[in-house]
C-alpha cells in the first residue's frame, strides 16, 4: 500500500497523540494496575506500542544507534514475539513498577523524535508497510487500553470511579428487532492484498469464495431490556440452552448477568451497570454488552435463532456505510458507551460500532493464508486456534478499524471487551 512520506508521518503523529489523550485522565496509580491476567496496565500499553516502532522500525536489536541502549525494555515490553527474544510473563505486567511513568513518557518521546527524523528522510515501501502496521497496532492497543481501564476501575466498588465525567443521554427505544433476508449463493470473502487499497491485516485475506445458503439477520443488536427477559426466564440456570464448555464455565465463575451488571438489592427488576462514566442503572434500550461467546450462543438458542457465521456477517455488511458509534473521544457528546440503534430503516442497523458481534465461526486461516517471514509473522497467525471471530467494531474501536472484512478474535469465555449479539436464522 503506497503512502507519501508526509502522510505517513502525519498518521504516525496523530495515532501517537490519541494514545496520550486516552491516558491523560488516568492517575499514575490507575495506569499501574493489572486487574486480571487478560488485562494490561495503561503504562504497559503506552510502552509496548512504542516498543513496536523501536523494534521493527528503528531496529532496537542493537543494529541501530537510534534507540536507547536499554535491553530491559526489549524484555519488559515485548508482548508475544518469541522470535525477538525472551519476554516478561503477561500475568505479571502489573508487578513491574519500574521503569516509572516518567521514564515511559521519556521513552515515547525519544522514539517519536527518532521516528520523525526517520520518516522525514523518506522510507522504502517495506519499511513504510511496517510503520503503517505499527500505527494500526497502536490503535488496537487504544481499544485495549479503554477495555482494560474499565475493568480496573470496576474493581473499586466502594467509590465507583469514572474515567470520564460525561453524561450518557438516555437511550431512545429502537423498536422491535426485524429480520433482514439475504439470498444465498457464492460470495466473495476477505481482502485481495495484491490489489492494494485500504489497509487490512494479513488475516483478512486472501480473498476467496464461500457457499452461503439463504439466511436472515436481525436489523439491530440485542438490547439490555431483552437480556433482562432472558435472565428472568432462567437463562443462566437452564443447561439445555448452553454449550457444555459454556455451562460449566458459567457455573465455575458464577455468571448471572453480563459483565459489569449488578443487581439492585432493593428492587429485583432493576440492574446497575459499571461504565467508563460511572455506575448507573441499566438502560433497557441500549445494546447489551460485555458478553462471552457462550452467553451470546445461549441467548440465541433461547430466542429460537443462532449466531451468524462470519461469512454471513461480512456478506451482509459489504457496501454499507462504515459510520457508527466508534471511538471519538474529542466529540463532546461521546459517552464511551454503546448507544441505542436508532429508528428502523428497513435495513441493517448498528453493523459498525457500539459492540463487537460474536459469530459462530472459529478464528482460522483463510485458504491460501501464509504467515509472513520473521517476527512480524507472529502478529496474527499464531492465534488461529481456540478463538472465536467477532465482527463490526465497538464504541472503543478507532474509526480506521471499521470495515466489512475486519476479523477480531477472543477466547469464547472472555467478557471484558465490548461484545454483543446479533441474531441469525436460516431461510430455507
Amino acid at each position: 500500500m503506497a503512502w507519501e512520506a508526509q502522510d505517513l508521518a502525519t498518521r504516525y503523529a496523530e495515532v501517537r497523540a490519541r494514545t496520550e489523550r486516552l491516558a491523560a485522565p488516568l492517575s499514575a496509580e490507575d495506569q499501574m494496575v493489572q486487574s486480571m491476567p487478560d488485562t494490561s496496565p495503561t503504562k504497559w500499553h503506552r510502552a509496548h506500542s512504542t516498543w513496536f516502532f523501536a523494534e521493527f522500525a528503528l531496529h532496537a536489536d542493537g543494529t541501530s544507534d537510534r534507540v536507547w541502549d536499554r535491553p530491559e525494555y526489549r524484555f519488559l515490553y515485548n508482548s508475544y514475539y518469541d522470535a525477538v527474544g525472551a519476554r516478561h510473563p503477561r500475568p505479571h505486567r502489573g508487578l513491574v513498577t519500574r521503569p516509572s511513568m516518567s521514564e515511559v513518557a521519556d521513552y515515547r518521546a525519544h522514539v517519536d523524535k527518532e521516528m520523525a527524523e526517520l520518516l522525514a528522510g523518506g522510507v522504502d515501501a517495506d519499511l513504510a508497510d511496517v510503520v503503517l502496521l505499527g500505527t494500526h497496532h497502536e490503535e488496537q492497543h487504544q481499544e485495549l487500553l479503554l477495555m482494560d481501564v474499565k475493568h480496573v476501575l470496576s474493581m473499586n466498588p466502594a467509590v465507583g470511579p469514572a474515567y470520564s465525567d460525561r453524561v450518557a443521554v438516555p437511550a431512545a427505544d429502537p423498536g422491535p428487532a426485524n429480520w433482514v433476508d439475504f439470498t444465498g449463493g457464492i460470495a466473495g470473502i476477505g481482502v485481495d492484498h495484491l490489489a492494494g487499497g485500504r489497509f487490512s491485516f494479513d488475516s483478512e485475506g486472501p480473498h476467496h469464495e464461500v457457499r452461503l445458503y439463504d439466511f436472515a439477520l436481525t436489523d439491530r443488536l440485542v438490547t439490555a431490556g431483552e437480556w433482562i427477559d432472558f435472565i428472568a426466564d432462567g437463562g443462566y440456570q437452564r443447561p439445555e440452552l448452553w454449550k457444555s464448555d459454556g455451562w460449566y464455565r458459567s457455573l465455575d465463575e458464577g455468571w448471572t448477568a453480563p459483565e459489569y451488571w449488578r443487581p439492585d438489592p432493593d428492587d429485583v427488576d432493576r440492574w446497575w451497570i459499571h461504565t467508563l462514566t460511572g455506575i448507573r442503572s441499566v438502560d433497557p434500550h441500549e445494546p447489551v454488552a460485555h458478553l462471552s461467546h457462550y452467553e451470546a450462543d445461549a441467548y440465541a438458542t433461547w430466542a429460537g435463532a443462532r449466531l451468524p457465521t462470519e461469512f454471513e456477517w461480512e456478506h451482509a455488511a459489504r457496501g454499507l456505510d462504515l459510520g457508527g458509534n466508534v471511538l471519538d473521544e474529542q466529540r463532546a457528546d461521546f459517552s464511551f458507551h454503546p448507544a441505542a440503534a436508532g429508528a428502523p430503516t428497513g435495513g441493517l442497523r448498528q453493523m459498525f460500532g457500539d459492540c463487537w458481534e460474536w459469530t459462530s465461526s472459529a478464528y482460522e486461516p483463510y485458504p491460501g493464508f501464509k504467515v509472513a517471514d520473521g517476527a512480524i509473522g507472529e502478529y496474527n497467525g499464531k492465534f488461529m486456534s481456540g478463538q472465536q471471530v467477532l465482527r463490526g467494531g465497538s464504541v472503543f474501536t478507532p474509526p480506521a478499524h471499521t470495515r466489512a472484512t475486519y476479523r477480531n478474535f477472543f477466547h469464547p469465555h472472555t467478557r471484558w471487551h465490548a461484545s454483543g449479539v446479533r441474531l441469525a436464522a436460516d431461510r430455507h
